[in-house]
């Protein structure tokens, strides 16, 4: 699908405010509403769009203790990689995981209720046949920056 600088613009508008009125969409792109809107509905159906959400601040619905651990495993074939990769998909406390390369497998990101919590989580994980071979824990102490996702690319004219 090709976007041309109005569907570039009215996504960076959206990711910014979902909550943004046709009206006034249309007047930040200037366009009349029905053509903007047909534009939206356009994005919505080639799936550019998947989704409208609210940005959370999990701080005030419940205090968790985020923790990046980066893992290596002691085998690297597809049999391993993918007995990971599912553990991990299978639990809760992990919101993040990334494939990484150089050094480390993987870097995943948990949420735990504590430390200690954390703790019994790496603890089940080492004494289970996921083959970790080393693992360092790095806990977050403050977030110093948090943002939507990043600018979008520009068009010619």
């Amino acid at each position: 699908m090709k976007l041309d600088r109005y569907d570039l613009k009215i996504l960076e508008i959206l990711s910014r405010d979902g909550r943004i009125t046709k009206s006034r969409l249309a007047e930040a792109i200037s366009l009349s509403v029905s053509p903007c809107w047909e534009r939206v509905k356009r994005l919505e159906k080639a799936g550019v769009i998947e989704g409208y959400s609210a940005r959370l601040n999990p701080e005030a619905l419940v205090k968790r203790t985020p923790v990046w651990v980066q893992v290596e495993l002691k085998q690297h074939n597809a049999e391993s990689l993918a007995r990971f990769e599912q553990r991990v998909n299978e639990t809760p406390e992990v919101v993040e995981c990334f494939a990484i390369g150089g050094g480390m497998d993987y870097l995943v990101k948990t949420e735990a209720d504590s430390i200690d919590a954390y703790q019994r989580l790496i603890d089940a994980w080492l004494v289970s046949d996921l083959g970790i071979e080393r693992y360092f824990t790095y806990i977050v102490t403050k977030a110093v920056k948090r943002q939507g996702p990043p600018a979008l690319p520009t068009v010619d004219d």
